[in-house]
């Protein structure tokens, strides 16, 4: 009853790692798993005296993802230095963007699970370098540092105060996964922080315009964990609204294990980090033919192929999304549409045998798209059975072959010559006397029961269009 006199507000923070070879003011590799500390330099390192330099690609997949998420790209913007003191940050500043970022007022629709299309805005998109690591779990009773990140490339997207729940910012994340994923600007790959998400959240009372005080909820490594930690924020916020207290504006840790927060420090402000403009970087300036290249060059992207393939294709709403939350599965599919196969059992065995074994195998589509599509060519002209059809699909996955050949190999081509189907028939009315005499005297329901067992017999070979008819005209119509 108290919850209902709420309103939530949430706005969102996504700090993306680029899809680039070294890191953003240097040439050390940005690749991740190296043993601690050995891709740093003088320039990740914080050293005196050493300078950086911009890395293009980085800022190429910036404007890529800008553009893909409809913002305004600035041809000129800032560096500037963000000052603060930890100990993974070697220089004490980060070189990020304020005033003048590279990219502003953007957009991006999904769908909300409690508001049906909803559209968030994109505030603004900007580059940055990313801080070390602090590991506390390496020696006892004292904290080591990894600089291997630091330096690393970033874009930072920060929406409007949009969300009114913890499942709508959940959907929001999925769907600018998808994008990025579907632009090539980065892996969004969770687990090793190449995704990381700071939530702001505040609650205030129906009818409210004011917004609350808010948290920023930070240590939070998954999208279900995201979902978590902001409705119990949420519910922390409210209890203490409710009983007359108030809300300070602080930093929290989500605990995943406990599925709780606790304050990390009081929340700085702009004002606390003191930018200004980085002396040692001039104003970074994108090309016009930059832009012109980035937008000709995105591709169709997941909100669009979604349309597409409902319109065009007729898939059900449903089908559609799920074979476009990943761009390797949706041309998949429609390399498999390509190749002949119409789009719904094309759609089925994508989303039934294909994903199944690729989760199995570790993403991998291992059957050839023209492959399946001859494989459900087979099962439409009745070739093979939907059941034996999954046992050829099994067999190409592990060693390839033309389909027709392995369901030969493995008698599962079905047998449509009819005297071969009239043997099973009468082995199987032979055998069943009783069931006979009970279909004769008015049991038609039987029926599907002497279709089984002729399959049985005919260890599926037997084509069961043919099947019904045979039955029928041997137990006198």
């Amino acid at each position: 009853m108290i919850a209902t006199a709420w309103e939530t507000v949430i706005g969102l923070e996504t700090h993306v790692q680029l899809r680039t070879q070294s890191k953003m003011f240097c040439g050390c590799s940005s690749a991740f798993g190296a043993p601690p500390n050995t891709n740093v330099c003088p320039v990740c390192l914080g050293l005196p005296g050493a300078l950086p330099t911009v890395n293009g690609h980085a800022i190429q997949l910036a404007v890529r993802a800008a553009l893909a998420l409809n913002c305004q790209v600035q041809l000129r913007s800032i560096f500037a230095r963000k000052n603060y003191f930890y100990p993974d940050l070697p220089k004490g500043y980060q070189i990020s963007q304020y005033e003048e970022p590279l990219a502003t007022e953007g957009s991006l629709a999904f769908t909300s699970p409690d508001r049906g299309r909803v559209t968030a805005t994109i505030v603004r998109l900007h580059v940055e370098e990313d801080a070390g690591k602090s590991l506390h779990d390496r020696f006892a009773k004292a904290t080591a540092v990894d600089l291997n990140r630091s330096g690393v490339p970033l874009a930072e997207i920060v929406t409007g105060p949009d969300f009114r729940s913890p499942p709508e910012a959940r959907a929001y994340l999925l769907a600018l996964k998808e994008v990025l994923e579907y632009a090539d600007v980065s892996d969004c790959d969770l687990e090793k922080g190449s995704l990381r998400v700071d939530a702001n959240l505040s609650v205030r009372r129906v009818g409210d315009t004011a917004l609350g005080t808010k948290t920023e909820v930070k240590n939070i490594n998954s999208f279900a964990f995201v979902e978590k930690a902001l409705a119990v924020e949420r519910d922390r916020q409210i209890a203490v609204l409710a009983g007359g207290g108030h809300i300070e504006q602080q930093t929290m840790l989500y605990d995943a294990k406990a599925n709780a927060v606790r304050p990390q420090r009081t929340k700085e402000e702009s004002k606390d980090y003191r930018y200004f403009p980085e002396p040692d970087l001039p104003p970074l300036v994108v090309p016009e033919a930059w832009l012109i290249e980035a937008r000709t060059a995105l591709p169709e992207l997941p909100a669009a192929k979604r349309e597409r393939f409902v319109t065009r294709l007729g898939l059900p709403a449903q089908d559609a999304a799920v074979l476009v939350q990943s761009r390797a599965v949706a041309d998949y599919f429609e390399a498999v549409v390509g190749a002949g196969a119409e789009a719904k059992p094309a759609a089925n065995w994508v989303m039934g045998e294909a994903l199944a074994d690729a989760n199995a195998r570790g993403g991998a589509l291992r059957v050839p798209a023209d492959a399946l599509a001859r494989l459900i060519a087979l099962v439409k002209e009745g070739a093979v059975s939907h059941q034996a059809g999954k046992r050829v699909f099994a067999a190409m996955a592990e060693g390839g072959g033309d389909p027709r050949a392995i369901a030969g190999s493995l008698g599962l081509l079905q047998v449509a010559d009819e005297n071969a189907l009239a043997r099973w028939v009468e082995e199987v009315l032979a055998a069943h006397a009783a069931e006979v005499a009970r279909y004769r005297a008015g049991e038609a329901k039987l029926l599907a029961f002497f279709v089984g067992q002729v399959m049985k017999a005919s260890k599926g070979k037997a084509d069961p269009k043919q099947v019904p008819a045979l039955l029928t005209e041997r137990l006198g119509g």
